[in-house]
């Protein structure tokens, strides 16, 4: 594996100064404690002062423990933030202390083959993992928070982050703009947008979209966007299809015709042995759907096998949209702060894990979590 002066996924600890952050203790066991707070690494990082993040659904993987084999007791989890940078390295050269930035999830070098290609989420240097080679043949690039497959880096559910190769991974913003608007194009937004470019979703399109949470909702208003004619919104939760309805979008149950598989003895059993991770019923429908050379888009979180397949491999998606989309925020043309439904402290993270895992946040979709500094900033009137 070629070496890069960013692959280092654990940070120095400062020697006396410590921070809250959400750890992962085990399955179902997320919760704050005090840990060393990170310092400058490497000469490309950055330490952002974390005011705003938020819990997504891949987190889940973590929380329910389908991923235990890949946790390591004490883990940071996170991976959508904005915060302000505290500190630089002495190689970072395009931000300063006082910025107000993004922190992206995927952690690249800018220098490889697919970083050239800005192809950032493939990136061949910044994931140390041999576990993921193991599953899927290749590595992927590092992810912020998430699982030791994706580097082990620590995450962003914290008072501060260390982010590696920061002139590349944080993306700076105005001082203005209101937290839930450059929060939700940490991941949520780019991602979705991905999907549509993926679908090539462009005018008169008719688009089928299979769930409506937050990434699933952002597809569908991004496809309306492009110019989609008809977008139907699939799912078997009913508070997420009304929210769907009123953003005009044409609801569709799922649940009236069932996935068969999933509940049965037998997909259970082959769950509980390990022959199979995830179920089939989902994308079998979705091809059954899609017209005669229509193109289907795969977006969620198959991290293991269906049916023995290693779908997972296909699936990781490389995020280089961010510029545009902070673009079209920026002028008016879309706001993702919609998908923002509750807002609590960094500090009662753990019930937040249990509410989103239970789809009990108040709302039914994100909640922001505001650390103690974003509380100050926003007492403040910075964001007014």
């Amino acid at each position: 594996m070629a070496q890069s002066p960013i692959i280092q996924s654990a940070y120095a600890p400062h020697p006396t100064l410590t921070m809250k952050a959400a750890v992962w203790n085990g399955a179902r066991d997320i919760a704050i404690d005090d840990v060393p707070k990170p310092i400058i690494t490497a000469p490309r990082d950055a330490i952002v002062h974390v005011t705003h993040c938020t819990i997504c659904g891949s987190d889940l993987h973590m929380y329910d423990g389908s991923l235990d084999s890949a946790m390591n007791k004490g883990d940071i989890m996170g991976h959508e933030a904005i915060g302000v940078i505290e500190d630089v390295g002495p190689e970072v050269r395009h931000l300063r202390r006082g910025d107000r930035v993004i922190i992206m999830p995927v952690i690249a070098c800018g220098d490889c083959f697919y970083c050239a290609r800005e192809e950032y989420s493939l990136c061949d240097r910044t994931n140390p993992s041999d576990a993921m080679d193991a599953m899927y043949g290749h590595r992927l690039a590092g992810v912020l928070g998430y699982t030791q497959l994706c580097g082990g880096f620590p995450g962003d559910q914290a008072e501060f982050c260390r982010v590696p190769n920061a002139d590349l991974v944080c993306v700076k913003i105005p001082d203005d703009v209101a937290p839930k608007k450059v929060l939700g194009l940490a991941d949520v937004t780019v991602t979705a947008w991905h999907g549509c470019e993926l679908a090539e979703v462009g005018e008169a399109d008719i688009v089928g979209v299979w769930g409506c949470g937050p990434v699933g909702l952002s597809i569908q208003r991004l496809a309306k966007l492009r110019g989609a004619r008809k977008v139907y919104a699939m799912d078997r939760d009913p508070n997420r299809l009304r929210i769907a309805e009123s953003f005009g979008m044409i609801p569709v149950d799922v649940s009236a015709a069932g996935y068969r598989s999933e509940i049965s003895t037998k997909h259970k059993i082959m769950k509980a042995v390990g022959v199979e991770g995830d179920s089939g019923d989902t994308l079998t429908d979705i091809i059954k759907a899609t017209r005669k050379r229509g193109n289907v888009a795969l977006i969620g979180d198959f991290f293991f096998t269906t049916n023995n397949f290693p779908i997972g491999a296909l699936m990781e998606k490389g995020i280089t949209y961010i510029q545009k989309l902070l673009e079209l925020v920026l002028t008016g043309k879309y706001d993702p702060s919609w998908m923002f439904t509750a807002e609590d402290r960094l500090e009662n993270v753990g019930e937040c894990y249990d509410k989103f895992f239970s789809h009990e946040i108040p709302g039914g979709l994100k909640v922001v979590l505001k650390t103690e500094y974003g509380r100050q900033l926003e007492a403040a009137g910075r964001y007014a």
